[in-house]
């Protein structure tokens, strides 16, 4: 396992239906086949909630993201080493980890892919997609894993604690981050909002790494329905930002035609980068 203790750093080893440091710290295996690594916080739930997890899940699998999914394996496949470690960052339901691990599998066979997400009820989803992820409730700012355990890491959309990559990454290790554009999602904008916005171009520049490539993907989607356009609307963070009656405007289109703008940038650690 790629994982460890997070109280002492030591390894993980898998005893009847427990994982176990040497310390004895003892985490317990789910039965959706995931490992509970979040420190204790008294709060009752973490990352997203279970509706926007199956909005996800439902919009994911109607393909309107497909080509950005095919994108990412294919400069997985050319960039990854082969026989990597690979640690998908806050992986949501498990959509992009799946064909992920799928592509690097038939390309070389022994590549394995871990994964985590600070919500528990989007970790649980993952293993109905794909039973060779090695899979943990996590946070992104305290990846309980040892430094340079990875050859390579993927982060769709999650935010970035570049310090922790850093860390868990060998040198010359493989980052690869994909995230909104300009012009991504403008379309629903336009239709909560009387001022639509353009999403800030971000820096493309992250220290401690090299930028070997950059891609912007774009292009338009039409959803159909009501069900269709609401599972994307309440997938984004606009679901809980948005006021009442602008939330009614959306579920009451019938079409929505929207741009879909991302960036794929692929980066390497630079040898003898620490973190911090």
């Amino acid at each position: 396992m790629d994982f460890v203790c997070p109280k002492c750093g030591g390894a993980l080893l898998l005893r009847e239906n427990s994982y176990v440091c040497p310390s004895a710290h003892s985490y317990d295996l789910a039965r959706a086949g995931y490992v509970n690594l979040l420190p204790p916080s008294g709060s009752s739930g973490h990352g997203d909630n279970k509706e926007m997890i199956a909005a996800r899940r439902e919009f994911l699998d109607t393909g309107h993201y497909l080509p950005l999914a095919t994108r990412v394996c294919e400069l997985a496949a050319e960039y990854v080493e082969k026989n990597a470690a690979v640690i998908d960052i806050g992986c949501g339901e498990g959509y992009y980890t799946d064909m992920l691990e799928r592509k690097l599998r038939t390309r070389d066979g022994d590549s394995r892919v871990s994964a985590f997400d600070i919500s528990k009820d989007a970790v649980k989803h993952v293993r109905a997609r794909n039973k060779n992820i090695t899979l943990a409730v996590a946070s992104a700012y305290s990846i309980p894993a040892r430094d340079s355990a990875f050859s390579a890491a993927v982060n769709m959309f999650s935010p970035l604690a570049r310090e922790e990559i850093l860390r868990i990454l060998g040198d010359g290790g493989i980052f690869i981050m994909v995230f909104p554009a300009e012009e991504h999602l403008f379309g629903l904008k336009a239709a909560i909002y009387d001022e639509p916005y353009k999403n800030a171009p971000e820096e493309l520049a992250l220290p401690g790494f090299e930028l070997l490539k950059s891609e912007r993907l774009s292009y338009e989607i039409t959803l159909n329905g009501a069900r269709e356009i609401g599972s994307l609307f309440m997938m984004t963070p606009y679901a809980y930002r948005t006021k009442k009656e602008n939330r009614e405007r959306v579920f009451a289109l019938e079409e929505l035609k929207t741009a879909v703008d991302f960036y794929i940038c692929i980066y390497r650690k630079l040898e003898g980068r620490g973190y911090g």
